[in-house]
């Protein structure tokens, strides 16, 4: 028996790995009758942020290469996306509510997955994985810091979702960027007079505990849409607001704001890129001067919360079990890796090193020619400001040959990460 603490991506990924190859799982969490600050659905693998997975493309996105070697290894999220994929163009999103609900019959039906319904307060005995995610409180995130020397904190942000009743189609159109992917996002254009007074009240715009946000603790894959305003006039225009690739007809904008299906039926839509830290009045005053939005009925609003992650160069094995107890492991968020495909990934191979644990045989980590591999070094690295990570194609090792075109470039790390991985399953007997 082998005990998993955490129902998240990580954790339901470890626990369904280990189940698939015949191993009794405990699974502990806290739900349905306790929940932290940033979630509320009753099911397993809820996603708090985004709905989106990001990139599809394994050979041009280095999520997606990462999506594709999870496949190999026989994914559980990545079979809960195809269940419930809603149209993103390039990008792989989900209906978060039918994507928790699949993920949450595979573990709670699996034959050899027991769930457990408890806030554990203590670090368990025995074989352990822990995969609490980077909001873990309490006891037991006192008995983490205390083992591991002290936890380090950013803070992480999510982006508010609107009604599609309340959207005014006048004010924009349908279409995916370069016209990849049909009709997936609303686009909301601004002119210059436009996106000068949105920027001019965002910047100004009150903030929840402004005191807390240091410019060192904000993860840039994160950072709040205000925060990026003040760096600059322009600075949206080039980021998440950018118009480049998206055109009405013959028309032209100066900025645009892309709005992404939340559900299957459309009845709802992220404001994408749009992280945010401004109260919620706040939040409905400005946001409502986009054209577009200008009557949005806000079903949820962006929030910030700190997140939590353990200096794992210096408290974990190769492995990424406990220095100071090898039979406990650490997998997800909590480790330093950034994102849902990053966190479950984590998962998946944490649960392979356990398995070999168990079993009295050798773990042998994965190559880091892989996304997976290279992800696994980089919190195995020490460094003196160890920082969470996304995956991206700057932690592979490079070609033998010089590539000068991107994409091409990309191609072949990608064609080489997948023959690395298929031949690690292949000779791991995974």
């Amino acid at each position: 028996m082998i005990k998993v603490i955490g129902a998240g991506l990580a954790g339901c990924e470890a626990a369904y790995f280990l189940a698939e190859h015949g191993e009794k799982v405990r699974l502990y969490d806290m739900k349905p009758r306790g929940f932290t600050p940033a979630h509320s659905d009753k099911n397993f693998c809820e996603l708090v942020c985004s709905n989106s997975l990001k990139g599809k493309d394994p050979y041009s996105n280095a999520c997606g290469l990462l999506k594709e070697e999870m496949r190999i290894l026989g994914s559980l999220v990545m079979s809960a996306a195809a269940a419930s994929e809603t149209p993103a163009g390039g990008a792989l999103a989900v209906d978060r509510k039918k994507f928790a609900e699949y993920a949450t019959r595979k573990i709670t039906n699996h034959k050899n997955i027991e769930v457990v319904c408890e806030r554990v307060e203590k670090l368990p005995d025995g074989f352990a994985i822990i995969a609490t995610g980077p909001l873990t409180q309490g006891a037991l995130a006192d008995g983490i810091s205390a083992i591991c020397g002290g936890q380090l904190k950013f803070y992480d942000a999510s982006a508010p979702i609107v009604a599609r009743d309340g959207i005014d189609f006048d004010h924009c159109f349908a279409g995916d960027r370069y016209g990849k992917g049909g009709d997936d996002y609303l686009n909301c254009p601004l002119d210059k007079e436009q996106y000068d007074a949105f920027v001019g009240e965002l910047v100004k715009a009150e903030r929840v505990r402004l005191h807390d946000f240091e410019k060192g603790e904000i993860f840039e894959g994160c950072m709040p849409v205000e925060v990026l305003a003040a760096r600059g006039k322009d600075s949206l225009r080039f980021a998440m607001l950018k118009p480049v690739g998206l055109r009405d007809g013959n028309k032209k904008f100066y900025a645009v704001l892309q709005l992404r299906k939340e559900d299957a039926a459309g009845n709802a839509y992220n404001l994408v890129g749009f992280q945010t830290n401004l109260k919620f009045s706040e939040q409905k005053r400005v946001f409502s001067m986009i054209p577009a939005l200008k009557n949005a009925e806000f079903l949820r609003y962006g929030v910030m919360h700190a997140n939590s992650y353990i200096n794992s160069p210096q408290c974990l094995n190769c492995d990424g079990s406990l220095a100071a107890r090898p039979e406990l492991f650490f997998a997800g968020q909590i480790t330093g890796v950034e994102g849902y495909v990053e966190s479950a990934a984590s998962g998946i191979i944490t649960a392979v090193a356990a398995l070999k644990k168990l079993r009295k045989e050798e773990f042998i980590p994965p190559d880091p020619r892989t996304m997976l591999g290279a992800l696994c070094a980089y919190i195995r690295t020490k460094r003196e400001d160890f920082q969470p990570m996304n995956a991206n194609y700057g932690l592979l090792p490079p070609l033998d040959e010089e590539v000068r075109d991107k994409r091409e470039r990309y191609k072949k790390l990608s064609e080489r990460a997948l023959d690395v991985m298929r031949k690690y399953k292949e000779n791991s007997d995974i």
